[in-house]
Formats: structure tokens, sequence, C-alpha cells
């Protein structure tokens, strides 16, 4: 990488940190803390709460990546991010579950990864542009691993109100990454328009990413419904969490640098994207078990670190594998699409998961969830390896 695609990656990578921590803080205790409020005694509606984030995020991913074409990728940046700023802090102020619900829904509004994303792919040439993006995708990882260990500890001393004022100073330090770190972006993007978001929708490679985001974060969501309280029923106390996922955590990701990606390297990413997924099922599997039958606080423990570590390989993989299948023209588009399903997960994950607790108890969760994952292998089991970045070459002006 140039000096400038070097800063450009790590700044855009750093941003997403920033926003995604401040999604994730809440995933590990927002059940158990949500029900303290007044409203807060229908897992239904604590699901909407977790969960209606990502439904406006979903909704305004794809207008708000097309006003960065048309008013520049920083500007709409910033828009987000004080849109998520703000939602924080309403957030932080409720007192309600309804306030709460409200709080969630702006913070969704600032839907920026489309945008992220574009810019990223702006300013990198083709052959770097993968590691630009896995990058990304690591960053995302690494935040979700480190929400998981701080969150039980941080809510023991601030709770969910302190969580949410964290969010809010977060999403500030990322305007500050905006404004004084972030390189001056490109005067011209590729906006291939309608043609281009048309061809992405048609694309059989895209389409299966489409649907793993969209599986992998609903049911991400929806385990943070009933893991929480599974691990309290196995005797440990809600403030101690962290220990088990910061084993978990340890040991997937010295897993994942050791042998999944060493796989990868060698041409295996095929077998080791479905065998990613199939840790995702596994999982789900023994989560119900775990649930029908009385959970073991070991076997919680394994299979958190299996989740993790299909999870995390699956985090850092797709956003790469997406820019590589994207046609140039249409990358924009097919980040905007990827990134929309993302969302859509998130709202489904959060709101389903809720009214699975209530209606069907964890077991009927864990088993939706299992079922959601084995759609996604059946479907993911054609793919094919996309062929490595060529050699660098000069690309020829888009037509006007």
């Amino acid at each position: 990488m140039t000096a400038l695609e070097r800063r450009a990656s790590a700044s855009l990578a750093s941003i997403f940190a920033l926003r995604m921590l401040g999604l994730f803080l809440v995933l590990p205790v927002f059940a158990l803390e949500a029900a303290r409020y007044p409203g807060g005694d229908d897992p239904a509606r604590v699901g909407l709460a977790m969960g209606i984030y990502g439904l406006t995020q979903a909704l305004l991913q794809i207008p708000l990546g097309m006003a960065s074409d048309r008013f520049g990728r920083k500007r709409v940046i910033l828009l987000g991010l004080a849109l998520f700023a703000v939602g924080s802090a309403v957030a932080a102020w409720a007192p309600s579950l309804d306030a709460l619900i409200v709080g969630r829904a702006l913070q969704g509004a600032g839907a920026i990864s489309a945008a992220i994303t574009a810019f990223l792919a702006d300013v990198t040439r083709d052959e770097v542009r993968t590691k630009a993006m896995a990058l990304v995708g690591v960053s995302i990882a690494l935040m979700f691993a480190l929400s998981l260990v701080a969150a039980p500890v941080l809510a023991a001393h601030i709770g969910l109100h302190g969580l949410f004022w964290l969010t809010t100073g977060l999403a500030l330090a990322g305007m500050a990454v905006v404004a004084w770190v972030v390189p001056p972006e490109p005067r011209e993007h590729v906006d291939a328009g309608r043609r281009g978001l048309a061809e992405v929708l048609r694309h059989t490679g895209l389409l299966r990413l489409d649907l793993g985001v969209f599986v992998l974060h609903a049911v991400q969501l929806a385990m943070w419904m009933a893991v929480p309280a599974l691990l309290v029923q196995a005797g440990l106390a809600a403030e101690r969490h962290w220990v088990v996922y910061l084993l978990a955590l340890v040991g997937s990701f010295v897993v994942m640098g050791g042998v999944l990606f060493r796989l990868e390297r060698r041409g295996h990413l095929r077998a080791v994207f479905l065998f990613a997924i199939g840790l995702i099922l596994l999982v789900q599997l023994g989560f119900w078990w775990s649930a029908t039958q009385g959970a073991s606080l070991t076997a919680l423990g394994i299979g958190l670190f299996l989740f993790f570590l299909g999870f995390n390989t699956l985090e850092a993989s797709q956003p790469s594998l997406a820019s590589r299948l994207a046609p140039a023209h249409a990358r924009g588009a097919a980040l905007g699409v990827y990134n929309t399903l993302q969302s859509v997960g998130f709202f489904v994950g959060g709101a389903a998961g809720g009214w699975l607790v209530r209606h069907t108890g964890p077991d009927g969760l864990f088993m939706a969830c299992a079922g959601l994952s084995l759609v996604w292998l059946l479907v993911a089991w054609p793919m094919r390896a996309p062929a490595p970045a060529g050699p660098r070459r000069v690309q020829a002006p888009a037509a006007g």
C-alpha cells in the first residue's frame, strides 16, 4: 500500500471500529439491563428496542450511499455520525423502554457503512483493496470481541445509561477522525446508478454474501436475547460473564491466526468459509441442547468459543469477498446492498429474537437460529473463491 492508502484504510477502519464498538457494547447486557426499565418486562419489546437500530439503518443505507455520490463522502459520514451521537444521547437519557426505542431508532438513522466502504474503494487500487476491506472486517470483529469483555464490567459500574453516554463520546471521536485524519476524498466518484444496482441484484455470488451477512448478524443479535440468561442459570453472575467471553475470544483468535487464516492463504478459502458457517450452525444446536437439558457453564463456554471462531472468521472475510466479487463500476451499489442486508439482519435478529423468547422460550430461539444457519450453509455450498487480484495496472477513466 502507498502512504495515502495506509492512512485512508486505517482511518476509515477506525471510524467503523468506534461506531461498531458503541453498537456492540450494549449487546451482552441489553436484555438484562433493559428489563429494569418501565415496560421492560415484555421480551418482545426489549427485542424491538435492541433491533430497531437495524431497521432504520436498512431503510437509509442505500439513500445515504447515493447521497455520498452526489454531495461527498465526508459530508454524509459526518451527518451519519452526528445522528448516531444524538440517538445515543437520547438512549442514555431514556427513562422508559419507549424512549429507549426512539434513541435506538435515531442511532440507526446514521447509516454510513455504504458511504465509508465506497470511500475506501475510491482511494485504493484494485490490487490492495481486498487488504483494505479485510482491515475493516477485522476491526469490526475486534470491536465485537472487546465489547463482550468490557460490557459486563462497565455495565456493573455505569449501567446501560452510562454505556450509551460512552457511545455518544465514541461517535464524537469518530467525527474528529473524519475531520482531521481521513485524507481528502476524490472529486469524482464512480456511480453506475440504477444499471449498477440491477447488475448487483443479478450477481449470484454477491447474493450469497448478502444472505450470509443477513443471517450472521440476525443470529448474532438473536443469541444475546438468551445467552446471558443461560450463563446466569449456569451459576455465573452477570458481572463475571466477561471471564467466559475473554477466554472464548482469546482462544478463537489464536485458532484463527494459527490455523484458519493460514489455510485461507494456501488456497482453501472455500473450505474455511463453509467450515465457519458450519460452526455457527453447530453452536446453535449446542445452545438448544443446553436450553432444553440444563445449561452447563463448561458447555456454554465451549459453544461461545466455537461461535466466536466462526463469527470472527466470517466478519473478517465477507466484506473482502464482496469487494472482490463486485464489478468495478458497481462496487458502491454492491456494498450498499451488502450493508443494507447486514442492517436488516440486526433488526430481524433483535425483533424476532425477543418474540421467539417470549412465545417459544430459548430453545425455540436457538432452533430457529439453527434452521436459518442451515439454509445459509446450503446456499453457500456452491460458492467459488474469487481469482486473486491481478498485477497493478492503470485504470482507464470512467466513461462520461
